[in-house]
């Protein structure tokens, strides 16, 4: 069974990467951007679960695969959204979803060397570097720009650009609903895009390197920004062209 649903997905991603179509309508995209925004936090959900066994050093093959990562965003979107990508003839926007699963996929078949090198503890297959590593080739696929954003940044390609700040200004707002995104039909380098924020709060699993002590060096290297459980950690970010 398990065999079967992975070829299923194979051949589904093969498809979808013969040709990504954009959506036209705004209304779509909205819904289009919420729903790759849920892919891409689907994704990067499965890392923390599997962090401890990705940087265990006494251990060889791992099992975490391109295909394991798969089946379990499949699986866990479909519970999510009630979408079954296993299905792409039965979801319109299927190429455009599939492009991004197969983008989560390529990141960790290039990662395996690393995931799977023994004698070696911390590998940085981190949440945050996957879901940018995903986001930049999904970029090359398809021309919709993803990225993880915030005022604390650390990757200099997640800085917030006017946009980006002013949503962020608007999410650390008391009178702004919890999370509620933001979305806009705007310009960007003089053509109609759709612009979208979701934006994110900390969970416990990200305190590890983001909460305290303030300033001190996480397993990263990186000073930690002193967070707490429930603050507003930023944003994802999402521009769609419209045609």
């Amino acid at each position: 069974m398990a065999t079967h649903f992975i070829n299923t997905i194979a051949a589904a991603l093969t498809m979808a990467c013969m040709g990504v179509a954009v959506p036209a309508a705004a209304n779509t995209e909205v819904e289009t951007a919420e729903l790759l925004i849920k892919l891409l936090q689907v994704g990067r959900g499965v890392i923390p679960e599997h962090q401890a066994t990705i940087n265990d050093a006494s251990k060889g093959d791992k099992g975490f695969t391109g295909d394991f990562l798969t089946a379990q965003v499949v699986e866990r979107f479909r519970k999510a959204t009630k979408i079954d990508l296993s299905r792409p003839s039965t979801v319109p926007q299927a190429p455009l979803f599939l492009a991004m699963v197969e983008s989560e996929k390529e990141v960790i078949d290039e990662a395996q060397p690393v995931i799977n090198k023994q004698g070696v503890g911390f590998k940085g297959i981190i949440p945050a570097v996957f879901a940018r590593k995903s986001g930049e080739r999904f970029y090359r696929k398809t021309g919709i720009r993803m990225k993880l954003t915030g005022i604390d940044y650390r990757y200099p390609g997640n800085r917030p650009d006017d946009f980006e700040s002013e949503v962020l200004r608007i999410f650390s707002d008391t009178r702004h609903p919890k999370g509620q995104p933001y979305s806009k039909a705007t310009m960007l380098d003089g053509k109609p895009v759709l612009r979208m924020m979701d934006p994110e709060y900390a969970a416990t699993t990200c305190l590890g390197c983001h909460g305290n002590p303030k300033g001190e060096r996480d397993i990263t290297g990186a000073k930690q920004e002193g967070w707490h459980e429930g603050d507003l950690a930023g944003a994802i970010s999402i521009v769609i062209p419209m045609r």
